[in-house]
Protein backbone atom coordinates (compact mmCIF):
# COMPACT_ATOMS: atom_id res chain seq x y z
CA UNK A 1 0.00 0.00 0.00
CA UNK A 2 1.36 3.51 -1.06
CA UNK A 3 1.30 5.21 2.52
CA UNK A 4 1.49 9.18 2.07
CA UNK A 5 1.94 11.67 4.55
CA UNK A 6 -0.23 14.49 4.67
CA UNK A 7 -1.93 16.67 7.72
CA UNK A 8 -3.93 19.63 8.39
CA UNK A 9 -1.55 22.12 9.15
CA UNK A 10 0.39 21.30 6.10
CA UNK A 11 -1.84 23.89 4.69
CA UNK A 12 -0.82 26.83 7.31
CA UNK A 13 -1.82 29.87 5.43
CA UNK A 14 0.26 32.73 4.36
CA UNK A 15 -0.75 36.74 3.01
CA UNK A 16 -2.46 36.33 0.20
CA UNK A 17 0.22 38.36 -1.88
CA UNK A 18 2.64 35.75 -1.04
CA UNK A 19 4.58 33.95 -4.07
CA UNK A 20 4.66 30.47 -2.50
CA UNK A 21 1.36 28.27 -3.62
CA UNK A 22 0.48 26.63 -0.06
CA UNK A 23 -3.08 25.92 -1.62
CA UNK A 24 -1.66 23.15 -3.42
CA UNK A 25 -0.72 20.97 0.12
CA UNK A 26 -4.48 20.99 0.39
CA UNK A 27 -5.73 20.46 -3.48
CA UNK A 28 -3.05 17.69 -4.34
CA UNK A 29 -4.66 15.12 -1.41
CA UNK A 30 -8.41 16.41 -2.82
CA UNK A 31 -7.28 15.66 -6.17
CA UNK A 32 -6.07 11.95 -5.66
CA UNK A 33 -8.49 10.66 -3.70
CA UNK A 34 -11.36 12.39 -6.06
CA UNK A 35 -10.02 10.55 -8.81
CA UNK A 36 -9.21 7.19 -6.73
CA UNK A 37 -5.36 7.32 -7.25
CA UNK A 38 -5.45 7.43 -3.36
CA UNK A 39 -8.17 6.65 -0.92
CA UNK A 40 -8.38 7.44 2.95
CA UNK A 41 -6.70 4.80 3.95
CA UNK A 42 -3.43 5.81 1.92
CA UNK A 43 -3.07 8.81 4.18
CA UNK A 44 -1.31 9.32 7.50
CA UNK A 45 -0.99 12.36 9.60
CA UNK A 46 2.40 12.86 11.50
CA UNK A 47 3.31 13.96 14.79
CA UNK A 48 5.93 16.51 15.30
CA UNK A 49 9.36 15.08 15.35
CA UNK A 50 11.11 14.65 18.14
CA UNK A 51 13.55 17.22 19.41
CA UNK A 52 16.24 14.98 19.20
CA UNK A 53 15.96 13.97 15.54
CA UNK A 54 16.31 17.69 14.86
CA UNK A 55 19.48 18.59 17.01
CA UNK A 56 20.97 15.26 15.00
CA UNK A 57 21.21 17.34 11.99
CA UNK A 58 21.12 21.22 13.01
CA UNK A 59 22.74 23.33 14.86
CA UNK A 60 21.57 23.41 18.73
CA UNK A 61 21.35 27.18 18.80
CA UNK A 62 19.81 27.71 15.59
CA UNK A 63 17.20 25.16 16.56
CA UNK A 64 16.47 26.89 19.61
CA UNK A 65 16.26 30.61 18.11
CA UNK A 66 13.90 29.73 15.34
CA UNK A 67 11.64 27.52 18.01
CA UNK A 68 11.93 30.47 20.21
CA UNK A 69 10.66 33.14 17.26
CA UNK A 70 13.73 34.72 17.81
CA UNK A 71 15.37 34.86 14.41
CA UNK A 72 16.48 38.18 13.09
CA UNK A 73 14.65 39.94 10.35
CA UNK A 74 17.37 39.13 7.75
CA UNK A 75 17.30 35.63 8.96
CA UNK A 76 13.50 35.68 8.23
CA UNK A 77 13.62 37.13 5.05
CA UNK A 78 15.93 34.86 3.54
CA UNK A 79 13.69 31.94 4.38
CA UNK A 80 10.67 33.33 2.81
CA UNK A 81 7.97 32.88 5.09
CA UNK A 82 7.17 35.47 7.76
CA UNK A 83 7.87 33.29 11.32
CA UNK A 84 5.25 32.14 13.38
CA UNK A 85 4.04 29.56 16.07
CA UNK A 86 2.01 27.76 13.61
CA UNK A 87 4.60 28.06 11.20
CA UNK A 88 7.30 26.23 12.97
CA UNK A 89 4.99 23.43 14.13
CA UNK A 90 3.60 23.19 10.44
CA UNK A 91 7.35 22.42 9.39
CA UNK A 92 8.41 19.98 12.65
CA UNK A 93 5.57 18.09 11.54
CA UNK A 94 6.58 17.74 7.59
CA UNK A 95 10.03 16.26 9.28
CA UNK A 96 8.72 13.53 10.56
CA UNK A 97 6.12 12.73 7.84
CA UNK A 98 9.29 12.01 5.71
CA UNK A 99 10.93 10.52 8.38
CA UNK A 100 8.22 7.99 9.36
CA UNK A 101 7.88 7.58 5.80
CA UNK A 102 11.38 5.81 5.67
CA UNK A 103 9.78 2.81 7.51
CA UNK A 104 6.66 3.02 5.23
CA UNK A 105 9.37 2.43 2.47
CA UNK A 106 10.94 -0.20 3.95
CA UNK A 107 7.52 -2.11 4.13
CA UNK A 108 6.39 -1.47 0.94
CA UNK A 109 8.91 -0.11 -1.19
CA UNK A 110 7.64 3.30 -1.52
CA UNK A 111 6.41 6.10 0.76
CA UNK A 112 5.63 10.21 0.25
CA UNK A 113 5.32 13.24 1.59
CA UNK A 114 3.05 15.69 0.48
CA UNK A 115 5.32 18.50 1.69
CA UNK A 116 9.12 18.49 2.23
CA UNK A 117 11.96 18.28 0.28
CA UNK A 118 13.24 21.10 2.20
CA UNK A 119 16.16 20.87 0.27
CA UNK A 120 18.12 24.74 0.81
CA UNK A 121 17.88 24.33 5.15
CA UNK A 122 21.37 23.95 6.11
CA UNK A 123 22.63 23.13 9.16
CA UNK A 124 22.81 26.12 10.84
CA UNK A 125 19.54 28.54 9.08
CA UNK A 126 17.59 28.37 6.65
CA UNK A 127 16.75 29.65 3.45
CA UNK A 128 14.49 29.42 0.27
CA UNK A 129 10.96 28.05 2.18
CA UNK A 130 13.18 25.49 4.38
CA UNK A 131 13.59 25.89 7.70
CA UNK A 132 14.19 22.55 8.53
CA UNK A 133 15.92 19.95 6.08
CA UNK A 134 13.42 16.89 5.94
CA UNK A 135 15.40 14.79 3.70
CA UNK A 136 18.64 15.48 6.22
CA UNK A 137 16.96 14.11 9.50
CA UNK A 138 15.24 11.59 7.82
CA UNK A 139 18.75 10.13 6.59
CA UNK A 140 20.60 10.71 9.87
CA UNK A 141 17.76 8.83 11.62
CA UNK A 142 18.54 5.34 9.00
CA UNK A 143 22.25 6.00 9.45
CA UNK A 144 21.83 6.59 13.76
CA UNK A 145 19.62 3.06 13.98
CA UNK A 146 21.58 1.20 11.44
CA UNK A 147 19.26 0.57 9.30
CA UNK A 148 20.92 1.52 6.12
CA UNK A 149 24.57 1.12 4.76
CA UNK A 150 24.41 3.74 2.14
CA UNK A 151 21.73 6.36 0.68
CA UNK A 152 21.42 8.22 -2.37
CA UNK A 153 19.74 11.76 -2.56
CA UNK A 154 18.08 12.53 -5.88
CA UNK A 155 17.26 15.95 -6.18
CA UNK A 156 15.77 16.86 -8.90
CA UNK A 157 14.31 20.21 -7.93
CA UNK A 158 15.03 23.04 -10.75
CA UNK A 159 17.27 24.43 -7.51
CA UNK A 160 20.27 23.15 -6.80
CA UNK A 161 19.58 21.23 -3.41
CA UNK A 162 22.68 23.29 -1.29
CA UNK A 163 21.12 22.94 1.92
CA UNK A 164 21.61 19.00 2.01
CA UNK A 165 24.87 19.35 0.17
CA UNK A 166 26.05 21.23 2.86
CA UNK A 167 24.79 19.18 5.59
CA UNK A 168 26.72 15.62 4.24
CA UNK A 169 29.53 17.12 2.87
CA UNK A 170 31.48 15.22 5.17
CA UNK A 171 29.24 12.06 5.31
CA UNK A 172 30.79 9.21 2.61
CA UNK A 173 27.12 6.95 3.79
CA UNK A 174 25.04 9.97 2.33
CA UNK A 175 25.59 10.50 -1.51
CA UNK A 176 23.91 13.78 -2.73
CA UNK A 177 23.12 14.03 -6.68
CA UNK A 178 21.57 17.58 -7.59
CA UNK A 179 20.44 18.48 -11.06
CA UNK A 180 19.23 22.08 -11.40
CA UNK A 181 19.41 24.89 -13.38
CA UNK A 182 22.72 26.35 -13.77
CA UNK A 183 22.15 29.66 -13.33
CA UNK A 184 18.82 29.59 -11.08
CA UNK A 185 18.60 30.41 -7.00
CA UNK A 186 20.86 29.76 -5.32
CA UNK A 187 23.64 32.19 -6.67
CA UNK A 188 26.36 30.18 -4.76
CA UNK A 189 26.40 27.02 -4.80
CA UNK A 190 27.18 24.27 -2.66
CA UNK A 191 29.43 21.08 -3.43
CA UNK A 192 27.46 17.87 -3.96
CA UNK A 193 28.98 14.56 -4.27
CA UNK A 194 27.64 15.11 -8.10
CA UNK A 195 25.72 18.26 -9.57
CA UNK A 196 24.76 18.65 -12.95
CA UNK A 197 23.49 22.04 -13.41
CA UNK A 198 21.59 22.38 -16.93
CA UNK A 199 21.43 25.59 -18.86
CA UNK A 200 18.08 27.25 -19.18
CA UNK A 201 15.76 26.29 -21.83
CA UNK A 202 16.61 22.58 -21.60
CA UNK A 203 14.14 20.77 -22.95
CA UNK A 204 12.61 16.94 -22.08
CA UNK A 205 15.23 14.71 -24.41
CA UNK A 206 18.31 16.64 -23.22
CA UNK A 207 16.71 16.47 -19.42
CA UNK A 208 15.84 12.72 -19.85
CA UNK A 209 18.65 11.89 -21.77
CA UNK A 210 21.05 13.15 -18.61
CA UNK A 211 19.26 12.24 -15.82
CA UNK A 212 19.09 8.76 -17.40
CA UNK A 213 23.16 8.46 -17.85
CA UNK A 214 23.35 9.78 -14.53
CA UNK A 215 20.87 7.50 -12.61
CA UNK A 216 22.73 4.38 -14.37
CA UNK A 217 26.30 5.56 -13.37
CA UNK A 218 24.76 6.09 -9.74
CA UNK A 219 23.66 2.85 -9.04
CA UNK A 220 26.62 1.18 -9.91
CA UNK A 221 29.58 4.26 -8.27
CA UNK A 222 27.18 4.66 -4.91
CA UNK A 223 25.21 1.02 -4.88
CA UNK A 224 22.53 2.45 -2.21
CA UNK A 225 20.15 1.17 -0.14
CA UNK A 226 17.66 3.70 0.25
CA UNK A 227 16.84 6.32 -2.22
CA UNK A 228 15.04 9.81 -1.29
CA UNK A 229 13.87 12.16 -4.39
CA UNK A 230 12.96 15.17 -4.38
CA UNK A 231 10.24 15.47 -6.81
CA UNK A 232 10.04 19.33 -7.08
CA UNK A 233 7.93 19.88 -10.31
CA UNK A 234 9.34 23.62 -10.92
CA UNK A 235 11.38 22.51 -13.95
CA UNK A 236 8.08 22.43 -16.44
CA UNK A 237 8.38 25.50 -18.87
CA UNK A 238 5.43 26.97 -16.88
CA UNK A 239 7.32 27.30 -13.64
CA UNK A 240 7.87 31.12 -12.78
CA UNK A 241 10.87 30.14 -10.85
CA UNK A 242 12.68 27.72 -12.78
CA UNK A 243 14.46 28.33 -16.11
CA UNK A 244 13.86 25.19 -17.78
CA UNK A 245 11.49 23.89 -20.50
CA UNK A 246 10.00 20.40 -19.46
CA UNK A 247 6.39 19.65 -20.51
CA UNK A 248 3.98 17.61 -18.77
CA UNK A 249 5.10 14.49 -19.85
CA UNK A 250 8.38 15.30 -19.54
CA UNK A 251 8.28 15.53 -16.20
CA UNK A 252 6.02 12.50 -15.36
CA UNK A 253 8.59 10.53 -17.42
CA UNK A 254 11.45 11.71 -14.77
CA UNK A 255 9.52 10.17 -11.92
CA UNK A 256 8.62 7.22 -14.12
CA UNK A 257 12.39 6.77 -14.64
CA UNK A 258 13.66 7.66 -10.64
CA UNK A 259 10.78 5.13 -9.51
CA UNK A 260 11.33 2.30 -12.23
CA UNK A 261 15.28 2.68 -10.95
CA UNK A 262 14.06 1.87 -7.42
CA UNK A 263 11.29 -0.58 -7.86
CA UNK A 264 13.66 -2.70 -10.66
CA UNK A 265 16.81 -2.71 -8.45
CA UNK A 266 14.42 -3.80 -4.96
CA UNK A 267 15.62 -0.44 -3.17
CA UNK A 268 12.98 1.13 -0.99
CA UNK A 269 12.16 5.05 -1.91
CA UNK A 270 11.21 8.16 -0.04
CA UNK A 271 10.03 10.91 -1.87
CA UNK A 272 9.18 14.84 -0.96
CA UNK A 273 7.16 17.01 -3.03
CA UNK A 274 9.74 20.14 -3.18
CA UNK A 275 9.27 23.30 -5.52
CA UNK A 276 6.28 23.88 -7.93
CA UNK A 277 4.81 27.68 -8.78
CA UNK A 278 3.44 27.91 -12.17
CA UNK A 279 0.74 30.57 -12.27
CA UNK A 280 -1.98 28.07 -12.96
CA UNK A 281 -1.84 26.48 -9.71
CA UNK A 282 -4.22 23.53 -11.72
CA UNK A 283 -0.59 22.86 -13.56
CA UNK A 284 1.62 22.63 -10.23
CA UNK A 285 -1.31 19.67 -8.85
CA UNK A 286 -1.34 17.74 -12.08
CA UNK A 287 2.35 17.46 -12.15
CA UNK A 288 2.45 16.56 -8.72
CA UNK A 289 -0.38 14.13 -8.91
CA UNK A 290 1.68 12.29 -11.58
CA UNK A 291 4.21 11.37 -9.21
CA UNK A 292 1.56 9.69 -6.62
CA UNK A 293 -0.13 7.95 -10.30
CA UNK A 294 3.48 6.67 -10.89
CA UNK A 295 3.82 5.46 -7.86
CA UNK A 296 1.12 3.10 -7.47
CA UNK A 297 1.61 2.01 -10.97
CA UNK A 298 5.07 1.36 -11.01
CA UNK A 299 5.09 -0.54 -7.04
CA UNK A 300 1.40 -1.61 -6.59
Amino acid sequence: MLKIAWSEIYTHPLPRNHRFPMSKYELLPQQLLHEGTINKENLFSPTPVPEERILAVHDTVYWRRLNELDLTKQEIRKTGFPLSRQLVDREVTIMNGTLLCTEYAFEYGVAMNIAGGTHHAFTDRGEGFCLLNDIAIAAQYLLDLKKVRQILVVDLDVHQGNGTAEIFEKEPRVFTFSMHGARNYPSHKERSDLDIGLPDGTEDAAYLGTLETALHDLLKRVRPDFIFFQSGVDVLSTDRLGRLSLTMEGCRQRDKMVLETARENNIPLVASMGGGYSEDIRLIIEAHANTYRMAQEIFF
